[in-house]
């Protein structure tokens, strides 16, 4: 028995039944909400926190980039509606620079729950939205220069009021919004999510208790800290560096750098960013939220995945960032693109730290968050539609293994959005969707491939605005390994033609006669390519990932010593 009087096995269950919450409101969301980037991709989190603002759980499908999001808003509600929260409230926002977001798509809410007049906790959840108004159709065009053109920035309000919903508030949220009948089924989706949460954790405290429920989340928070202040430990002390580099901001800056000192010493480790580019004009900057998130994520990726995701690995760790900086951005920084950076945020941790967990780190990955979003009137009902979605691409190799093709990685673990949901949703037609051969760097290890996408508008003309990073600066390898293919845009014309985009592509005309092509990039390899195995350079080979070319550019042995084709 602890010294809080659970004993492991009933915070065990009690644990257990916190995440049963988080994870059904998840698929609530997943199931009743209008739009395909929730409903098909699940670009959506949940959570509980408690009475504190502390977030004590994280849905297991939830998007590790939402971490610091949720956990924001919490303390900016607590210390803005302080003695004036009641059952029934529901609270929202989505700012990053007064609401603790990281940007304005990712809409926040948060529902208290009570024991009677004590407070216990709250259910919170995100939602990813299409398009909350601003300059560009989906909110997530690349050259916005300040927050103001990135849509409507929502301070944290009361939306619902002991059970009883702001009608002109939420009214002056769809006004600003493209497909307002969307973002209403989107946000009813969440507030549906607030409600369920909220009698599941009504239903727990019927077991427990309120003030039982208060050392419960205690507990669950203070040995997620001592687990990773255990895991910090293992590493051996002293001072990692590594910096990278993003391409650019879409608003005439270039080759943004990002420079990261680790320093360890016993269980105490510091993220030092100091050096780091200052934030720059385009929307590609960081929140010290969003920041915080990729550094968490990191930490536990590398040195113990099945630590709970909680205030304890907050607390666990020191960040330093200098205010004004590409991480740590001030008002009115625009900030729409903020995943492609928290994907390099976590490569400068993964690159520090590989030459003292070798075997656990993995290559740099596709480094990006490649958004295509396709705007238009759709013909067959006179409607405007946006389609958005944001691809995968290579996954870094391993120590053992070849990283994995086409997928998303790292902060975002939303799904590819199926061909058949497109066409079905939207007049466009998919005329290819396939991995890239040669685009994941050479290496005992393979990188991981890119993803091709040719899309065509049906009996229509529409928009295209395409957003790309590791379009300049390729994924890089490791300890020997090859970097992967950079990402490109591109039209392909009906006789073949081709013209080159910029990887920050904004409202290009598509007609029928005309493709937009989006191919993300691969992933760096890991080991010398000489040392990969010839029966898996065969096997590369006969499945269409790797061409002759390439084998003839990185895998001379196999050249040398070929193996039977069957």
């Amino acid at each position: 028995m602890s010294e809080d009087g659970i004993d492991p096995i009933s915070l065990e269950i009690a644990w257990n039944g916190l995440k049963s919450i988080a994870d059904e409101c998840f698929t609530a969301i997943m199931r009743s909400a209008f739009s395909s980037n929730v409903k098909e991709r699940h670009d959506h989190s949940t959570a509980i926190a408690d009475a504190r603002g502390r977030l004590v759980v994280q849905a297991e499908m939830a998007l590790p980039v939402h971490l610091a999001s949720m956990g924001g808003m919490m303390k900016e509600l607590l210390a803005l509606y302080a003695g004036d929260i009641g059952p029934g409230d529901i609270f929202i926002a989505n700012d990053p620079h007064v609401a603790g977001g990281t940007h304005l798509p990712d809409i926040n809410m948060a529902a208290p729950v009570f024991e009677g007049d004590r407070l216990v906790g709250f259910i919170a959840n995100i939602i990813h939205h299409a398009d909350v108004g601003g300059a560009a159709v989906g909110s997530m065009s690349g050259g916005l220069d300040e927050i103001y053109k990135e849509g409507l920035r929502i301070p944290l309000m009361r939306l619902y009021r002991r059970g009883k919903c702001d009608e002109d508030l939420l009214r002056l949220l769809l006004l600003n919004m493209r497909l307002p009948d969307e973002r209403r089924g989107d946000l009813n989706a969440q507030i549906a999510a607030c409600r369920l949460g909220e009698g599941r954790l009504q239903d727990l405290l019927k077991v427990h208790g309120a003030a039982r429920m208060d050392a419960i989340f205690d507990a669950v928070i203070e040995r997620t800290q001592l687990r990773m202040r255990k895991a910090i430990a293992s590493l051996p002390d002293g001072t990692y560096r590594f910096e990278d580099m993003m391409d650019d901001d879409g608003a005439g800056t270039r080759d943004i750098r990002i420079v990261l000192a680790i320093t360890k010493s016993g269980e105490e480790i510091t993220f030092d960013f100091t050096g780091t580019d200052p934030q720059v004009k385009g929307n590609f900057n960081l929140t010290w939220n969003a920041t915080q998130s990729a550094i968490c994520y990191s930490l536990k990726a590398l040195l113990d995945a099945e630590i709970p995701t909680n205030q304890g690995i907050f607390d666990a760790i020191r960040i330093i960032a200098p205010a004004g900086s590409f991480v740590n951005c001030v008002a009115p920084a625009a900030v729409a693109m903020r995943a492609n950076s928290c994907q390099r945020v976590v490569d400068c941790v993964l690159g520090a730290l590989a030459p003292v967990v070798p075997t656990q780190v993995v290559a740099a990955a596709n480094g990006a968050n490649t958004s295509a979003v396709f705007t238009g009137t759709d013909p067959a009902t006179g409607k405007m539609y946006v389609y958005l979605e944001t691809l995968g691409g290579g996954m870094g190799a391993r120590y053992a293994r070849d990283g994995k093709d086409g997928v998303q990685v790292h902060i975002t673990n939303t799904s590819n959005l199926p061909v058949e949901a497109i066409e079905l949703e939207y007049p466009l037609r998919v005329e290819e969707y396939s991995l890239i051969p040669d685009t994941g760097g050479a290496g005992r290890q393979r990188g991981g491939m890119g993803i091709r996408r040719v899309i065509r508008p049906v009996a229509h003309t529409c928009e295209f605005n395409g957003v790309g990073e590791r379009f300049h600066h390729a994924p890089w390898g490791l300890f020997g390994g090859a970097p992967g293919a950079s990402g490109r845009f591109y039209l392909l014309a009906s006789d073949g033609e081709r013209t080159p985009l910029s990887s920050k592509a904004t409202r290009i005309a598509l007609c029928e006669d005309t493709c937009a092509v989006i191919e993300t990039p691969g992933a760096g390899g890991y080991g010398k390519p000489e040392e990969r195995a010839l029966s898996a350079i065969d096997a590369d080979l006969q499945a269409g990932k790797i061409t002759l070319q390439e084998v003839r550019t990185n895998y001379s042995q196999w050249m040398e010593f070929p193996l039977p084709s069957s």
